[in-house]
């Protein structure tokens, strides 16, 4: 409701039923209780701080403050003297602000956050096929419009305006409203899409295998797991208590990469001795068994 009613709002001609709208009621009392919402976990958290970092805090704010520009506009345009208080302009800038507030389903979604997780975990590799990107559409824009330079008929006037076929043609898009016409330049396009796929390929797998840990990560979090307790110097029997201890426990892959590593640790010296050595051996059977 709060979508359809920034849209029916913002194509509304007339301001004289602004208030009386039943979109900007319905706005009005989800942004009352937005509000009302957001104050009472700033409040109530601990750190002031790590409240304003947060970037789920900030996507609220974001939300709800074009609310209170647009009505404060309006009172100001009502009072005054015919004079606008805000161009036009500005305001419907502000008020498609308002689209920001689809993020806030990401607090309830778990696909959204582990693609955020995803995102923010692949920022180097992202920034590098930006990077590769970048470089790639400098230099096969400069070479199509040096070899198309010789046909009046060319659409590459200039080398900016060839980076947008560049950008076009790396990303395999391919609009196709510009395109060359001479063999050098249809020899440059070949080179620049298959670069643009090589570019774009490279950073892939990094990115998914991000994606699949996190996403392994939270779907064996929501299980109902007992985690394994293991004292540094208490001794792990063999029968009943191993047997027990293989079928109480429900490790996800990180948790045993985190012990494991621990276990290699306790076989460097000074910390090997023969207790650590049994217990060291007691885990991995239960692993094996899990």
């Amino acid at each position: 409701p709060l979508f359809l009613g920034g849209v029916f709002h913002y194509h509304c001609n007339s301001w004289e039923d602004d208030f009386t709208d039943p979109f900007f009621v319905i706005e009005t009392l989800c942004i009352i209780w937005f509000s009302f919402e957001l104050l009472v976990r700033f409040f109530a958290c601990p750190s002031k701080a790590t409240f304003s970092k947060n970037i789920m805090n900030i996507i609220d704010i974001v939300a709800i403050v074009p609310y209170f520009i647009t009505l404060g506009t309006e009172l100001a345009e009502r009072q005054g003297n015919g004079q606008q208080a805000m161009s036009l302009a500005i305001l419907r800038v502000i008020r498609l602000v308002r689209v920001f507030r689809i993020f806030k389903l990401s607090r309830h979604s778990k696909g959204l956050q582990i693609l955020g997780q995803t995102l923010k975990a692949s920022m180097r590799e992202l920034g590098l096929l930006i990077f590769f990107l970048f470089i790639g559409v400098i230099l096969f824009s400069s070479a199509v419009y040096f070899a198309e330079a010789d046909d009046p008929t060319s659409s590459f006037s200039s080398i900016p305006d060839a980076f947008w076929w560049a950008v076009v043609t790396m990303t395999t898009v391919g609009y196709g409203d510009m395109h060359p016409v001479t063999i050098g330049g249809k020899i440059v396009g070949s080179l620049c899409a298959i670069a643009g796929v090589l570019t774009i390929a490279l950073p892939v797998p990094v990115i998914v295998s991000n994606f699949n840990y996190f996403y392994h990560r939270e779907t064996e979090g929501e299980e109902h797991a007992q985690y394994l307790q293991v004292g540094s110097c208490q001794h792990l029997s063999s029968t009943e208590e191993l047997k027990r201890t293989r079928s109480a426990s429900s490790l996800s892959k990180s948790e045993y990469m985190v012990i494991e590593e621990g276990i290699n640790n306790a076989f460097k010296p000074p910390n090997f001795t023969t207790q650590n050595n049994q217990n060291c051996v007691n885990i991995k059977q239960i692993f094996t068994d899990v």
